[in-house]
């Protein structure tokens, strides 16, 4: 199963007898509630789940969006009507990066069949699709998390891979090289990592450019077919999106979750500046 579909893609299957369960992931970092905006308009049958009470845990030592608790996330995803053996399609606003938090914990904790759609609401309403205010109340799920299946770093192995393999930074290119950094307590990057703002794997309107532009991409900047691949990037979210650039790009990388805002936080961590890793 491939980890992206698109709007045209996405009526056919919700047109089908058995249509994938749908998770709206709308969020802004930093801004408004977007419950709000689910509330006004969504995919028909789409449930809402928030980002910063769902899909992440209370910020603290483990950064900004620390994962949440897997029984805590399971239970979320079996209100919203997860089933184990039945497909999934997450969607946000457009910009991908919370709809990817969403497929990672999903791909992590064990579901095997979960899309994102590939230009959010954006690309939906674009091509025609309806939106409703109506909110469902699905049957109950039975999906029982067992992280583990996908890659996951703490701080040290993220340091250790930036060494032995490749370690992206996707955040963007100037808080990478330290000229601002409006959000943690320092500016840079983790010696070693390599610059990938994860804005530079779509095209217009949000849209992951091909699989094959996006592995010339990657070779690029150092993945090639042997090498161990790892992301972060401010609180493993936007690096989230940038493993799913990896898999559509054929390329299986692992998610150092805290991020930036993990590493930042501890003044014993090393911090590099400027251009080079």
């Amino acid at each position: 199963m491939t980890a992206i579909l698109s709007a045209s893609e996405l009526m056919s299957e919700l047109a089908a007898p058995r249509p994938p369960v749908l998770l709206d992931v709308r969020w802004q970092l930093g801004g408004p509630d977007q419950r709000p905006a689910y509330e006004a308009g969504h995919l028909p049958g789409a449930v809402y789940v928030d980002l910063d009470r769902e899909l992440a845990g209370p910020p603290g030592a483990g950064g900004r969006h620390p994962l949440p608790d897997p029984e805590a996330f399971g239970a979320v995803m079996r209100r919203a009507g997860v089933r184990a053996g039945e497909p999934v399609v997450v969607y946000d606003g457009g910009q991908g990066w919370a709809a990817a938090r969403a497929w990672w914990l999903l791909r992590w904790t064990g579901h095997p069949a979960v899309r994102v759609l590939d230009g959010g609401l954006a690309a939906w309403t674009a091509a025609g699709g309806a939106v409703t205010a109506h909110a469902p109340t699905p049957d109950e799920g039975d999906f029982k998390p067992n992280p583990g299946a996908l890659g996951l770093l703490d701080a040290d192995e993220a340091a250790a891979l930036a060494r032995s393999g490749l370690l992206l930074d996707a955040r963007a290119g100037e808080r990478y090289r330290g000229e601002v950094e409006p959000i943690d307590r320092v500016g840079g990057h983790i010696p070693g990592a390599v610059s990938a703002p994860t804005t530079e794997n779509v095209g217009p309107g949000g849209l992951f450019r091909p699989a094959g532009e996006l592995r010339a991409r990657f070779a690029e900047l150092g993945a090639s077919g042997d090498t161990e691949v790892g992301v972060y990037c401010g609180s493993g979210v936007s690096g989230a999106h940038e493993v799913l650039a990896l898999a559509v790009a054929g390329i299986p990388a692992a998610l150092y979750a805290g991020s930036w805002s993990q590493w930042s936080s501890d003044p014993e961590r090393p911090v590099a500046t400027g251009p080079n890793p």
